[in-house]
């Protein structure tokens, strides 16, 4: 069942600028290393991260939360399946707030902008 939706669109060029101002900084405190990784190896790094920075507000959103109460963008992580589908991880406050529920996600860019749209459902007892 259905439980919430979350979408979130973001500019790549300030993602761009973000990254130009406070660098590895920045990269550590928003993304987790395999995001980095994942994002390092892409020849165009900053849709990326945007891609991935507008996954973790959508999802953000369906928890409820925001970046608040303990949920940060590092404790969700977007990373990609065996067939480059993006899938949700949650870690600390974020898993506790996603605890039985699935979280679908779908990001797509275009040159200047991303966005994403996140589905959570909770898990119906049976």
């Amino acid at each position: 069942m259905i439980e919430s939706i979350g979408v979130d669109i973001a500019d790549v060029g300030r993602m761009e600028q973000a990254i130009a101002r406070w660098g590895e900084r920045f990269l550590r405190k928003v993304f987790t290393d395999a995001e980095v990784a994942f994002c390092e190896g892409r020849h165009h790094k900053a849709p990326s991260y945007a891609a991935r920075f507008a996954g973790k507000e959508a999802v953000a959103k369906c928890l409820g939360t925001g970046f608040r109460r303990g949920v940060t963008p590092a404790t969700i992580e977007i990373v990609d399946n065996e067939r480059s589908r993006p899938t949700v991880r949650l870690h600390g406050a974020a898993a506790a707030y996603g605890a039985g529920r699935t979280i679908h996600l779908s990001l797509s860019h275009e040159r200047r902008v991303v966005v994403a749209v996140a589905v959570m459902e909770r898990q119906e007892a049976r």
